[in-house]
């Protein structure tokens, strides 16, 4: 049987408005609000997006270590084509490099430049002042700890499944 409409319209408004839908659509929202707002600041501030600050903290994490652009794709959860242009714009913008790998001629490395690595530094202060304001100064200790031991948690869980 058919639900009539008026109760297909309370089972639809209990479920959009559900603690988990609620929960979850809070942490989308507040994790997007602070993404525009690091974004927001990196541009004006250096010149550079967010995600060009996500490619130049894995390439200088470890100096020295080889990376591809497969490898920064998997790490940003970029497709191939979207990290060949962003890492298009960054190699125009000086920021990046290519270069061959010793070990496999097919296969391109990405490397910082002096310049990328300025544009990192001066970035991560800003990054860091952004992150300061609006995702650890609302919490006392306790809560902020709490917060990212549990995004650690559940990092861990989503990458167990992925597995």
């Amino acid at each position: 049987m058919n639900a009539t409409p008026q109760h297909s319209d309370e089972a639809a408004a209990r479920a959009a408005n559900s603690r988990h839908v609620r929960d979850f659509g809070l942490l989308i929202t507040s994790a997007t609000r602070l993404e525009q707002r690091i974004d927001s600041a990196l541009r004006r501030e250096c010149g550079i997006s967010h995600t060009m600050l996500e490619v130049l903290i894995r390439l200088c994490r470890r100096p020295g270590e080889e990376i591809s652009q497969r490898q920064l794709a998997d790490d940003l959860t970029l497709t191939s084509s979207g990290t060949t242009r962003l890492i298009d714009r960054m190699e125009e913008a000086g920021l990046v490099r290519r270069v061959p790998s010793p070990g496999d001629r097919r296969v391109a490395l990405v490397e910082p430049t002096d310049e990328g690595r300025g544009a990192f530094l001066r970035a991560a202060a800003i990054h860091t002042e952004v992150v300061e304001e609006y995702f650890v100064k609302p919490l006392a200790a306790d809560d902020y700890t709490r917060l990212t031991s549990a995004l650690s948690q559940i990092d861990k869980a989503l990458r167990a499944e992925a597995t």
